[in-house]
């Protein structure tokens, strides 16, 4: 299965730093749409990503109507991830798919209403208490990106560690 995580405007070097990371680690497209609230060559988001930018496929979008444009929904295994969710992060069946996508909206406000409106069905959500906003950014797409992995059996991934012998 093919993974990509779909990050709209997001506003924090650490946390996209900290995602590419994550998808280096999976083998995850990183898909990075503008406009972004940082450099992409600002210091803090290199640091957070380590040395792995170079271990990862990433593609630019100049919009999120370009993105939407090429990669249409209707036609795409497209999981709009948002506090209002209608379905748990855990209830699609992702190992059915040959490919996913994962999109996160931005920090401060999310991914566009609309948008969330118009594929309601689509959007997913992770379970927390009511009376909290939201997690990191980074954190939900560990969480989610880690399960659909997970969900196709971590394929490709190293299932033994070969740092110790006992």
């Amino acid at each position: 299965m093919k993974l990509n995580i779909v990050l709209v405007e997001p506003e924090i070097p650490q946390n996209t730093g900290n995602i590419a990371r994550t998808c280096a680690a999976i083998g995850a497209k990183l898909h990075l749409v503008y406009p972004l609230g940082f450099n992409i060559s600002e210091k803090a988001v290199k640091r957070a990503g380590l040395d792995y930018w170079d271990k990862l496929e990433i593609e630019e979008h100049l919009s999120f109507a370009k993105f939407l444009e090429k990669y249409k929904p209707e036609e795409n295994n497209m999981f709009f991830v948002t506090t209002k969710g209608k379905h748990v992060y855990s209830e699609p069946n992702y190992a059915e798919m040959n490919e996913v996508f994962a999109l996160f909206g931005k920090e401060t406000k999310g991914l566009p209403e609309d948008i969330l409106l118009k594929y309601i069905d689509k959007t997913i959500r992770i379970p927390m208490r009511p009376t909290l906003r939201s997690l990191n950014l980074a954190n939900s797409v560990a969480i989610v990106a880690y399960d659909i992995v997970r969900q196709a059996d971590f394929d490709g991934l190293e299932e033994i560690s070969n740092y110790f012998t006992f």
